[in-house]
């Protein structure tokens, strides 16, 4: 763990004070929710919730399952890392951020499929594969992460059946995240 030399008072209401360097810095959002863990030394950790990376054995299980339908590579993120990949070494993306680009798609509850007409979209930064297609998991109405089919090949592109297949994914994973 590191200092980060900051420190912030507890109000007569409990509450504590995020500075928004660190928020910014981690992507911390109004309205993200947080888990609070405590040592036994003293310290109180807060930690980012991740429903889908609660379900991440079950993400990577569908992300291999689609990837055998597709036989192209697929990721399943949550709203700032990749949770599970199939198709390609794991270990190459597995807890990578995702690019600004995929994260912005999201918070706008936008899909994308890739066409001649639109700009590729790479959904890990400094990664050499670009998005075939890209489904916005939704939860209770809240953005939890995506279902992205990436391109092995540049002239691969997505059949209805593939894209209907992500969408699919998404629909369903984001209803596992409800229950």
């Amino acid at each position: 763990m590191k200092a980060t030399g900051i420190v912030r008072r507890i109000d007569d209401l409990g509450r504590v004070v995020i500075p928004k360097e660190i928020r910014r810095t981690m992507r911390i959002r109004e309205g993200d929710p947080l888990e609070i863990y405590t040592a036994v030394d003293g310290e109180v950790i807060f930690k980012k919730y991740s429903p889908m990376g609660e379900m991440s054995e079950f993400a990577a299980d569908y992300a291999d399952v689609l990837y055998r339908a597709i036989g192209e590579p697929v990721l399943i993120s949550d709203r700032d890392r990749i949770v599970a990949a199939a198709g390609l070494g794991k270990r190459e993306i597995i807890e990578k951020r995702i690019s600004p680009e995929l994260e912005n798609l999201m918070e706008s509850r936008e899909n994308y499929v890739k066409s001649a007409d639109k700009k590729p979209l790479c959904p890990v930064a400094d990664f050499d594969k670009c998005a075939a297609a890209s489904y916005t998991i939704l939860c209770n109405g809240d953005v939890s992460g995506a279902v992205i089919l990436l391109q092995n090949r540049d002239d691969y592109t997505p059949s209805v059946s593939d894209i209907k297949l992500i969408e699919v994914a998404s629909r369903f994973i984001g209803k596992q995240t409800e229950s």
